[in-house]
């Protein structure tokens, strides 16, 4: 497998002197920018039309990663040309949350086939329920299929975000690509670091994922009660105070939730994924140390579930290997300017020469160990794709 990294600014243009040539019907081609790109296409354009037998698969961010840095209004872009690994891709329209169980199921029958080996999911950021997306999914999919990817991003502003359709940024679309054959590894891992804090609560009353009620009061003047001061600037201040989710009192396995929109008319709070009512609750707040540390164990268990051993080598020690490392836009908020010690905190655990590209979501989906994927707010997500 041949693989590169390049990067694209509106200032300096791309960082290579040309684009690599690379393209073949085994070429997949992984882009991650600003929203921006909605309206100045063109640098999208060129790279669509530099790999016109290729795979193309993208979305928009809240900031682009590039190794162990960010960027803001750029494009990353990685290039892998498999020599064993089949590739197709598919979309489905998901223009408001109703339609997000539909859109999942409708793209893993496209991708459902012989030698299916896992599924990278760019949904959009806005429109969709990212719990029904990938209850849809897993509807179809059989465990064994790794299903990993997220919600795409708009910065703090939540207002239009785009995934690459045919080589178009468009908004209202989830995309995928499927890789096939025995030879491709795909590796999962996504962690959280943050600490609960609160009472626990139950969602008394919800519709999908808008919440109305917790323990009977509007949810969010109780929430408010916890932002003091901050609660002027929602919905972007919700990102420092996301909820822990456990579907019963029974149930050990907690997934974070997220705030997308808030309604004052109704008092009610639009999450990227489902609160089910009688769900079980928490306030969750930042541990700057162990957000850093959640990015590392992320990495650990993405080499684990590829193949890689103790002193980081796989089967083959000379691989290429790609990390694509999907982080939640509310990671970056609360970080600040130490956000880019959580990328450098999993490249040191990844095998060394790991090339790194990814984005900072609206939402990540991974298995939440092995099987099914679900929805995760608020974590580092990492996916790792070598070739044997």
């Amino acid at each position: 497998m041949d693989l590169q990294r390049i990067a694209y600014s509106r200032k300096n243009g791309w960082s290579d002197d040309g684009l690599p040539a690379l393209d073949s019907e085994h070429t997949l081609v992984v882009t991650f920018g600003s929203s921006c790109y909605l309206d100045a296409p063109e640098a999208v354009s060129e790279l669509s039309a530099a790999y016109p037998n290729a795979t193309i698969v993208g979305c928009s961010t809240a900031g682009e990663i590039v190794g162990d840095t960010i960027a803001d209004e750029s494009l990353s872009v990685a290039i892998l040309k498999f020599d064993h690994t089949r590739l197709r891709s598919t979309s489905a329209p998901v223009t408001s949350p109703q339609e997000s169980f539909q859109a999942g199921e409708r793209i893993a029958r496209e991708l459902a086939d012989e030698g299916l080996a896992g599924i990278l999911v760019l949904s959009d950021g806005l429109n969709v329920n990212g719990s029904e997306l990938v209850r849809g999914l897993n509807s179809v999919l059989p465990e064994d299929v790794v299903v990993t990817g997220g919600l795409a991003g708009d910065g703090d502003r939540f207002e239009r975000t785009w995934v690459l359709d045919d080589g178009r940024p468009v908004s209202g679309v989830v995309t995928a690509v499927g890789f096939y054959g025995d030879r491709v590894r795909i590796g999962h891992g996504s962690m959280g670091g943050w600490d609960l804090f609160g009472p626990e609560r139950t969602v008394t009353r919800a519709e999908g994922n808008v919440l109305f009620e917790l323990d009977g009061e509007p949810a969010l003047a109780l929430y408010k009660k916890y932002l003091g001061e901050r609660a002027a600037e929602l919905p972007a201040s919700a990102l420092l105070f996301p909820l822990s989710l456990r579907i019963g009192t029974d149930d050990d396995k907690s997934v974070v939730r997220t705030i997308l929109s808030v309604s004052e008319e109704d008092q009610s709070m639009t999450f990227a994924g489902d609160l089910p009512e009688g769900g079980r609750v928490q306030l969750m707040r930042a541990n700057f140390d162990r957000l850093i540390e959640g990015a590392a164990e992320a990495a650990l268990h993405t080499k684990q579930t590829n193949g890689i051993n103790g002193n980081g080598h796989a089967h083959n020690g000379d691989a290429a290997y790609l990390s694509i490392a999907i982080s939640c836009v509310g990671r970056r908020i609360v970080l600040g300017e130490r956000t880019e010690e959580e990328l450098e905190a999993a490249l040191e655990v990844l095998p060394q020469g790991t090339q790194q590209v990814g984005f900072y979501s609206y939402g990540e989906i991974s298995p939440y160990a092995t099987g099914h994927c679900d929805l995760h707010n608020q974590t580092m997500t990492l996916t790792t794709i070598t070739e044997e």
